[in-house]
C-alpha cells in the first residue's frame, strides 16, 4: 500500500516520504496512530509540504550543530574527580558527566545521548566523540583531573 508518512520512522522513511508497505502494517499501525496517511493525488501537495518544511527544519539543526562543533573543538573540558594515588578513578566518567561539565564551563547545551564516552577510569586527556546531526561529528577534548 502507498502511503505518505507523516512522523519519521527508522526503516521505513521521513516524514513527507511516499513508501510502499505491506498492507497490514498500513491498516494495523500507520494509518489507526496517524503516522500515515494513504497516498492519493490530493495529498500529494501535503506531502511537498512536510518535505519542505522537513528540509529547513534539518538544515536548520545542521547550521546549529556546525555552531555548537565549532565552539566546543577549540576548548578542552576538565571534569575533577575522585581517584586514587595512581591516578585511578573511584568509579568512571560518563556521557552524563561530559554534559554537565560542558554545560557549566562552556554553557552549552549537549543531550547526554548524543556523546560517545569510552571507558575512563583514570586521570589523563580524552577525546569524546559528539554526533548533534547526522552530518555534524566532532571530538570534544576532556581533561579528567583528581580533586
Amino acid at each position: 500500500m502507498k502511503l505518505i508518512l507523516r512522523s519519521d520512522h527508522k526503516g521505513i522513511g521521513k516524514r513527507g516520504d511516499v513508501v510502499e508497505v505491506a498492507d497490514g502494517y498500513a491498516r494495523n499501525f500507520l494509518l489507526p496512530k496517524g503516522h500515515a496517511i494513504k497516498a492519493t493525488d490530493g495529498a500529494a501537495s501535503q506531502a511537498v509540504a512536510m518535505r519542505r518544511a522537513r528540509d529547513l527544519r534539518d538544515a536548520h539543526d545542521r547550521e546549529s550543530a556546525q555552531t555548537v562543533a565549532s565552539a566546543l573543538v577549540a576548548k578542552t573540558i576538565t571534569i575533577p574527580v575522585k581517584a586514587g594515588a595512581e591516578g585511578r578513578l573511584f568509579g568512571s566518567v560518563t556521557a552524563a558527566d561530559v554534559a554537565a561539565a560542558v554545560e557549566a564551563q562552556a554553557g552549552i547545551v549537549l543531550d547526554r545521548r548524543k556523546l560517545h564516552v569510552d571507558h575512563v577510569k583514570t586521570t589523563g586527556t580524552y577525546q569524546v566523540a559528539a554526533k548533534l546531526h547526522h552530518d555534524v561529528e566532532f571530538p570534544i577534548t576532556i581533561d579528567v583531573v583528581a580533586k
